[in-house]
């Protein structure tokens, strides 16, 4: 980043407008916002960049297919995503659409010096091409005859054709990239390019086509279309007004601090992008992220599965703060994350609900039902607690900052929930109900206020970048106004909130509690709305895959982490008002548990008792209709069928299962 002009550049890929977006489209951008919010509540000014690429083959044929002309097509998916940000408040600076005049014109320019400096040639291009990815591979890199990115077809294609010379960088780039160690992150992301892409030998790269024309020419022969990635490459720079009349944006914000991309669009950001930078002279940017994917239980989202999931309907129902913040949460920026209506009504409820919303609730209650309403600010004296959760505190925010620079989304906000955590733990070790029945302990109940209403400040402040909504709240109810959501604010912790600061006299919920069968199945049948389309194409290879799931790998590291366990049932009994669910007393040798599990459509409350059952032992405990569930049984369900995992009868409670 610019230190000494406090700068910071960053950009989304510009999206291909080749439908409505989803929640991966969503989560991309939603990131760059968080650390664009970041960087802004820390004094830096920001340039936040996004788009769309419009140009191409596959959107032309997309337009003819809908009876529109390209541009009207295009404008259409703008405007809807535009749209889209707005709802989920997406703070951009810029929107660029590609086929947008100051684009055009640049992008003219940029291919001519190409031209000047012997980089473009021209030639006759053979080679597979993949229309909806719009990119050319050679016969080794297909895999079985298909594009290695889609898993499409391919066609073959021969026609003339403008190349870069790709070569001649190729030693340059591989300097770069061992000279400047974080400009790939993450690391495993530039290993990939340098072993399949660089060392192997890069091809020449065709950068014009003749065989549609819904694109920018290259100057001086109109029959070529400059080809996709040099004109949508090039939006970065051309919409700080690059080789324009006024380069003031450019000389101020160029080079980017971090340009976030989804790892199936990583070669062309680390190999092309630089490659086109160093032939125009201009410095790299500083980093390239590349986010992994949001997958589902089944695989990738795919509207033929019934399993596509759209921002709309969750912000809708559950507001957005609750959807950015599980997104942001539930899925480790950089690495493949998995979506499922479980997860985020379990997050909604237990994070967000229980431990926030309740928090703040008891805090409001408490200063108002002990002092009238009014935040302590005289006559203190420290519980024996106070020391640590001031330590918490600041801990907390050091880690915060450390962690953010690296954008580990799901590390900052696990760490934030520490403190959330840790001052709920606070008010059960200081057990204010029991200090104010004894005048004399007024003081230490004062302090444990005056340490709830700070702590809640600090949750705030740190809140900001990735909620937009919560924040404000939580500083209104605390009676304070938006000069306390300044980062300064939360340098210290104890003495931040002004004498005399009165809270509301009554706080609402800000994560009002689901109800988890409810909910999920709401979302599931929202998740089975989205066939609509392309069901009957996708149905063939759907029944043919459907032996192997699409599922995402993990390591054996990852599979030791979970702790299965022999149990015996030794008790079971229906779920009121819970059709699906049976709550199971466990043995597992070393203690009982009580699972609750929704199997009660398979098996009886009376046949399970006695039988011996897998349990997951380590898997954080939820409450399911009220009932504490305490792990989970394995079982394997196919065709409508569920059956439990079986296990020798000879085996002791409690033995790992490996």
């Amino acid at each position: 980043m610019s230190e000494q002009n406090k700068t910071f550049y960053i950009t989304t890929p510009i999206y291909y407008p080749s439908g409505k977006f989803h929640i991966g489209t969503a989560y991309t951008t939603v990131a760059s916002d968080t650390m664009a919010r970041y960087k802004r509540l820390r004094g830096y000014d920001v340039r936040f960049l996004t788009g769309m690429d419009e140009h191409g083959q596959k959107i032309q044929e997309k337009a003819a297919e809908s009876g529109k002309h390209p541009q009207e097509y295009v404008n259409e998916i703008a405007d809807a995503a535009k749209k889209l940000w707005a709802l989920m408040d997406i703070s951009y600076d810029d929107f660029i659409q590609t086929t947008e005049e100051r684009h055009k014109v640049t992008v003219e320019k940029i291919f001519q010096k190409f031209l000047d400096n012997g980089d473009i040639y021209k030639g006759e291009y053979e080679g597979w091409y993949c229309t909806p990815c719009e990119s050319f591979f050679t016969e080794t890199q297909l895999e079985d005859g298909n594009c290695p990115d889609c898993n499409r077809p391919v066609h073959k294609v021969k026609e003339e054709s403008y190349f870069f010379n790709m070569k001649k960088y190729a030693d340059r780039l591989l300097a770069y990239y061992e000279e400047n160690l974080e400009f790939i992150e993450p690391e495993s992301r530039k290993n990939e390019m340098i072993n399949n892409f660089i060392k192997p030998g890069l091809e020449d790269l065709s950068v014009s086509r003749t065989s549609f024309d819904w694109g920018i020419r290259v100057p001086g022969d109109a029959k070529h279309v400059i080809y996709v990635w040099v004109d949508a490459l090039t939006n970065y720079i051309t919409s700080l007004g690059y080789l324009s009349d006024d380069e003031t944006l450019f000389n101020k914000y160029w080079p980017a601090d971090v340009q976030v991309v989804g790892k199936d669009i990583v070669r062309f950001h680390t190999i092309y992008w630089p490659i086109f930078l160093m032939a125009l002279d201009l410095p790299l940017p500083k980093k390239i992220f590349a986010h992994g994917f949001i997958m589902m239980k089944d695989g990738k989202m795919s509207k033929s599965k019934g399993n596509v999931v759209y921002p709309e309907m969750l912000i809708e129902r559950y507001g957005l703060d609750a959807t950015r913040y599980f997104l942001l949460r539930e899925l480790p920026f950089g690495s493949d994350g998995v979506f499922s209506p479980e997860s985020f009504v379990e997050r909604t409820n237990f994070d967000l609900a229980n431990d926030l919303g309740n928090l703040l609730n008891r805090s409001i209650s408490m200063i108002n039902k002990y002092f009238d309403g009014i935040i302590p600010a005289e006559n203190l004296q420290m519980t024996e607690f106070d020391a640590a959760l001031k330590e918490q505190a600041e801990s907390v925010r050091i880690k915060y900052e450390e962690s953010m620079e690296k954008m580990q989304f799901s590390v900052v906000l696990s760490e934030l929930w520490t403190l959330v955590s840790r001052t709920n733990k606070y008010i059960d070790e200081t057990q204010p109900w029991v200090l104010a029945k004894d005048e004399a302990d007024k003081p230490k109940l004062a302090s444990v206020m005056r340490n709830l209403a700070e702590s809640l400040h600090q949750i705030a402040v740190m809140l900001q970048p990735f909620m937009t909504v919560t924040p404000k709240r939580i500083i209104e109810q605390l009676g304070l106004d938006e000069r306390f959501l300044v980062w300064d604010t939360i340098e210290t912790f104890g003495n931040t909130i002004p004498v005399n600061t009165k809270v509301v006299e009554k706080g609402t919920p800000i994560f009002p509690r689901l109800d988890n069968e409810i909910e999920i199945s709401y979302i599931r049948d929202e998740m089975r709305g989205s066939v609509k389309t392309a069901q009957e194409e996708e149905v063939k290879s759907e029944q043919v895959t459907a032996e192997i799931p699409n599922t995402p790998e993990i390591s054996i590291d990852d599979f030791m982490k979970v702790d299965l366990r022999v149990a015996t049932v030794i008790a079971c009994e229906q779920m009121p008002k819970a059709d699906k669910l049976l709550k199971l007393q466990v043995d597992l040798g070393y203690e009982q548990r009580q699972v609750v599990s929704g199997i009660a459509k398979f098996y009886s409350a009376e046949e399970l008792v006695g039988q011996k059952v897998i349990v997951v032992a380590n898997l954080k405990p939820v409450k399911l209709r009220g009932e504490l569930s305490q792990g989970m049984i394995l079982a394997g369900e196919k065709d409508g069928i569920l059956k439990l995992a079986s296990v020798d009868q000879q085996l002791q409670n409690g033995a790992k299962v490996k």
